[in-house]
């Protein structure tokens, strides 16, 4: 049976309770599988439930709503810098009215569930039998001897059909799209991307942008009605997932993408039709196919946070670019500096060049591919939150690391990310509850990336002062690796805002810099008055 959803919010915090809690940052409703703790942990927004008192008799449950098989529990310890808590054994009773509990038993008696040995690896326990019921219930027996009862997790349960109550069925969320909704492995999802080309052969081409640290090759999809070839005045998109290799979704998302796309193509419908004769679409759907690999083998839900979520030789691709923003603002800040850095593509400096720098084979690729094909607009699909983010993601100011740092181009990328955002079936929601710790409502689903957390050389500052290419990072879900289950509707969550983005690029001015005998100037500056961001002709 797949998991209730207390990872991916599914199950409401209603949903929850438990005998004690220390206090309300530690209640019932922070006890979900891979929620992360804020940076201030005794803050309300802490890394787990746990008890208000250490003794036998606590317990921590969920109302499923509707009778369900219950086949299996899931536990972690409590996301900690700090402190170490877990539970080392529990039993399990489930109840139809929440005061009549029965305990998990075998033949010798109460059922102890063996529970956790550190806090992030989860631990599936399956039950011997399935059993109906309504409510379950987890009762810590032991706990790590120098630490509390404290525990996230998850239930595997399968709710039972209820013929009689019509709000269950009102809440299941379907899709009319006829679609491959499961998890593809390398190979499967190499196989999936021949289907595709050879549904739609003249408006796709299969083609790789290098190998990954394992030799695995980095294949994209490019859709546009002349596949191969740039035509001039034809804007390049591109959207590229799976640089943390564990956070699936973005990858399953643009698999789905591609599906949809040819087939709606053949069906004629004009919008989509429209979208792929005049543009040049770029989808890469795994940048990190070697910690894919990790992830995918141990699975949707027992992958913990961040396991696969690096390249082989433990490389955070995301922001292994080279940082300019660090080579502009000193420039800008010396006026009489003798280095002058131009305010846009600014050369790569020689270390990042250089054989022994700590660069992975996949950024090296990512980079030449950005810097062969003339992209505009970008966007990199990421996971574990909902919420897309602009650049600058490195702050300015030395001292600090969270600080609003926008580009000259700022009022353009709130756009952007507000086009996404705002499309999407769950981001600008205000009753959404918050994934982990953050609440983006208050900039409509959207973030400013240095104003979250500032990070060095991400692929967003780099392609934008490296290329012409606005990049952002859009974040497509609370859950990392969602169960197969739950793709239709990630699909649907998802999907007008995917292709809203992309036609995002036929914004603004275009055209062409010719010379006086009318050829195409190469490399011709171009600058807006009042932007300190000139961009260049390809």
């Amino acid at each position: 049976c797949p998991p209730l959803g207390l990872e991916t919010l599914k199950i409401t915090d209603f949903q929850l309770h438990a005998s004690t809690a220390k206090r309300y940052g530690l209640g019932a409703h922070r006890g979900r599988l891979n929620i992360q703790a804020g940076v201030n942990e005794n803050d309300f927004y802490d890394g787990a439930w746990c008890a208000g008192r250490n003794d036998p008799y606590q317990w921590i449950e969920v109302d499923a709503r509707r009778l369900t098989k219950f086949t299996g529990v899931i536990t972690q310890g409590r996301n900690s810098l700090w402190s170490s808590n877990w539970v080392t054994s529990y039993r399990v009773l489930v109840s139809n009215d929440s005061h009549a509990w029965t305990a998990v038993r075998n033949e010798s008696g109460d059922v102890i569930f063996e529970g956790n040995s550190e806090k992030e690896i989860p631990v599936l326990n399956m039950l011997p039998v399935p059993l109906v019921a309504r409510y379950i219930r987890i009762n810590p027996r032991s706990w790590f001897e120098e630490g509390s009862i404290c525990m996230r997790l998850e239930i595997l349960g399968c709710p039972l059909p209820d013929p009689n109550n019509y709000y269950h069925r009102r809440n299941e969320m379907t899709t009319t799209d006829n679609l491959d909704f499961k998890h593809h492995n390398y190979k499967e999802m190499r196989q999936l991307m021949k289907t595709v080309n050879k549904m739609c052969p003249n408006i796709t081409r299969i083609y790789n942008i290098g190998k990954s640290n394992q030799g695995l090759k980095l294949y994209a999809v490019e859709i546009s009605d002349n596949p191969g070839e740039h035509e001039v005045g034809e804007p390049e998109f591109r959207y590229i997932a799976g640089a943390h290799g564990n956070e699936v979704l973005g990858r399953e998302l643009i698999l789905l993408l591609m599906q949809f796309m040819c087939q709606e193509y053949l069906a004629g419908n004009p919008r989509i039709v429209h979208l792929i004769k005049d543009t040049r679409i770029h989808l890469l759907p795994s940048v990190n196919p070697d910690g894919y690999d990790k992830a995918y083998k141990a699975g949707s839900e027992l992958g913990g946070w961040s396991l696969g979520r690096w390249t082989q030789d433990g490389i955070d691709i995301n922001n292994n670019f080279p940082d300019l923003n660090s080579l502009l603002w000193e420039s800008e800040d010396q006026k009489k500096s003798k280095r002058k850095v131009p305010n846009h593509h600014i050369p790569i400096p020689d270390w990042y060049l250089s054989e022994n720098a700590t660069v992975a084979v996949e950024t090296r690729a990512i980079i030449a591919w950005m810097e062969k094909i003339p992209f505009v607009l970008g966007g990199n699909l990421q996971g574990g939150e909902l919420v897309v983010a602009y650049p600058y993601d490195m702050v300015r100011s030395m001292w600090k690391t969270q600080d609003y740092t926008p580009t000259p181009d700022d009022h353009v990328f709130r756009w952007l990310a507000y086009s996404y955002a705002s499309t999407h079936r769950l981001m600008t929601d205000a009753r959404r509850r918050a994934c982990h710790t953050e609440d983006f409502q208050k900039e409509d689903g959207t973030v400013n990336g240095a104003s979250w957390h500032t990070v060095a050389g991400s692929i967003n500052d780099f392609s934008y002062l490296h290329t012409n290419c606005f990049e952002l990072s859009i974040y497509v879900g609370c859950d990392k690796y969602p169960h197969e289950s739950e793709l239709p509707e990630e699909w649907e969550n998802n999907r007008e805002s995917l292709i809203v983005f992309m036609e995002q690029v036929h914004r603004g001015i275009k055209g062409i810099v010719k010379d006086v005998h009318g050829k195409g100037i190469p490399n011709a500056v171009i600058s807006v008055e009042g932007v300190n961001h000139d961009i260049r002709t390809g």
